[in-house]
């Protein structure tokens, strides 16, 4: 196997690596991804001889490794990974399912999956709303984003419009 990205994603669970793959690819759903390679633990190594090691994965265009390595670092808020959504149907299938099994819904658009992976879920909308010259705008759309948990699109464009 031969990474096709220069920049790739190496995401260090605790354990549970491979079942986080299958989650995310379940709720993403069908052609959304694949696993392309996965590697064990051999003999004498610091995981269970014979468990997964690794993934190597695409998801959604991107590929990333989940790595299992044990309890010695853990993920946090410090990484995330932004879904932009084409519209409220998506946001709201992500917002519920992405932290389903003993994730957490956080605020401004996040939630946490079971394994601790933080994601943004977050309409394609936002990227030009943040991006308008007019800086009124701008500011009407962080404000409203301020107050959500999960994103409300239809409140986000009344923010951006001032309406």
């Amino acid at each position: 196997m031969e990474l096709q990205n220069k920049l790739t994603p190496f995401i260090w669970y605790e354990r549970g690596a491979e079942d986080a793959v299958a989650h995310y690819l379940r709720v993403f759903g069908p052609g959304s991804g694949r696993v392309l390679h996965t590697q064990h633990w051999g003999e004498n190594a610091p995981g269970p001889a014979g468990t997964v090691m690794l993934q190597h994965v695409e998801l959604l265009g991107m590929q990333m490794t989940a790595f299992n390595g044990g309890p010695h670092f853990k993920l946090n808020e410090a990484f995330s990974l932004t879904v932009a959504c084409e519209d409220q149907a998506e946001i709201d299938h992500l917002w519920e399912q992405l932290p389903a099994g003993g994730g957490t819904p956080l605020s401004c658009g996040w939630v946490r999956d079971a394994w601790g992976l933080s994601w943004q879920i977050i309409p394609k909308a936002w990227f030009r709303m943040v991006n308008d010259p007019d800086a009124a705008r701008v500011q009407r759309v962080f404000q409203a984003v301020w107050g959500m948990h999960k994103i409300d699109l239809a409140a986000l464009q009344r923010a951006y419009d001032g309406t």
